[in-house]
């Protein structure tokens, strides 16, 4: 345990406490992408799926504990989502400062995790604040995946199995969405870590192309021990252009008896009210609206998501400068690589990027970057005089 500005923070190794100099924006590659797979071979896939050990008294036993442990947390229902260097600390902390009531981690790779401390220093940092937390891991070995598992546990509310990354990376390393080419191994990974942890375990899955090959992976999830089920309501072969489909992941609720969360197509607040009242589901995530507009679960809404001449929307007093600048004095807190910090600038930012070219020009030469040259750099833009305020619904009276 180390002391940061007063704030106690868990780190599993100690972060350096100056970022170091990486200009260039994170990739969606973890590290260790050298290794590929960790050994084993796909089998099979088969379609449909009967239990072979769970009893109906065995469900009840799983279903209550996974629903004490959800109700223990509040069921948070507005949840950051995991994105490789996306969701590190500094921003799940900004987030929750604007209504996120929990947040994953960036995936982690689970054999780098455990062999390698410089990796767990660099990628993993929490603190006694960021709770309720899921801790994202990818991996193919289910040895390894509790080795990994066991060092986190007593920092987190659940270990999180990676099986929805439709990477080229996640591909070649076996893993992510990939797994699903392997029923009984993803089986061997869920019970493994739910029969040796003490905390719940929960997987972030995407859906098959048939609906009910869908059915079938998250009962038999469910029956290996799995505690909680997020949805990505897309193929590992679709991507954010189309839309997410909700009515599939109601099927997913519908199916099982422990929690589902729901994720895609979160943009705004309307959003999180429709997909909850569509699907069933009992929590929504988000990772790229987040990314624009980290206050999206208090209420704010870019100017994108209010139609012009609407007077249901004010401005909330929040613009993209202010959330970078409170970003910018977490990260002093909480120390990040600086790829990491210029890719949530830039997300931020990028309206005005588009306006003012010449100061996102000027960003990008700047081979020193310093957390004042960041600030100054807001100041300049908010000096041109062009602004781009947070909405947020007028209040009935």
């Amino acid at each position: 345990m180390t002391s940061t500005n007063g704030l106690s923070t868990f780190l599993i190794q100690t972060h350096s406490h100056t970022p170091n100099g990486l200009r260039r924006l994170p990739t969606l590659s973890p590290p260790c992408r050298h290794r590929g797979g960790d050994g084993l071979q796909k089998a099979k896939f088969f379609a449909t799926y009967t239990s072979s050990y769970s009893t109906e008294d065995q469900h009840i036993r799983s279903e209550e504990r996974a629903w004490t442990h959800w109700r223990k947390l509040k069921q948070p229902k507005l949840i950051v989502a995991p994105m490789y260097e996306g969701s590190e600390l500094p921003f799940r902390m900004l987030c929750r400062k604007y209504g996120a009531e929990a947040a994953y981690t960036p995936m982690l790779h689970s054999r780098c995790f455990a062999e390698s401390k410089k990796y767990r220093s660099k990628e993993f940092s929490t603190c006694k604040e960021d709770r309720p937390l899921f801790v994202q891991f990818c991996g193919n070995d289910p040895d390894i995946l509790l080795e990994v598992a066991y060092r986190v546990e007593s920092y987190c509310d659940y270990v999180d199995i990676n099986l929805g990354c439709p990477q080229r990376i996640a591909r070649s390393g076996n893993y992510g969405a990939f797994l699903m080419d392997d029923l009984p191994l993803v089986k061997s990974l869920v019970k493994k870590l739910a029969t040796n942890l003490t905390v719940p375990v929960s997987c972030k899955i995407r859906l098959f192309p048939l609906l009910q090959d869908t059915i079938n992976y998250v009962k038999m999830l469910e029956d290996s021990g799995c505690s909680l089920i997020a949805v990505h309501g897309r193929t590992r072969n679709e991507r954010t252009q189309q839309r997410a489909n909700w009515d599939a992941i109601k099927t997913v609720k519908n199916s099982v008896k422990i929690p589902v969360l729901a994720n895609g197509n979160i943009r705004h607040m309307d959003d999180v009210e429709n997909c909850l009242e569509v699907t069933g589901a009992d929590g929504v995530m988000s990772a790229e609206a987040l990314l624009d507009n980290p206050a999206l679960f208090a209420g704010f809404r870019s100017g994108d998501w209010v139609v012009d001449g609407d007077d249901g929307f004010e401005n909330g007093g929040v613009d993209r400068g202010s959330l970078v600048v409170e970003y910018l004095k977490l990260c002093e807190k909480y120390p990040v690589k600086w790829g990491i910090i210029v890719s949530h600038v830039y997300g931020m930012l990028g309206k005005w990027f588009e306006v003012h070219p010449d100061v996102r020009d000027d960003f990008n030469k700047e081979k020193e970057l310093s957390f004042e040259y960041i600030y100054s750099m807001v100041d300049r833009l908010r000096g041109r005089g062009v602004q781009f305020p947070l909405y947020v619904k007028k209040s009935r009276l």
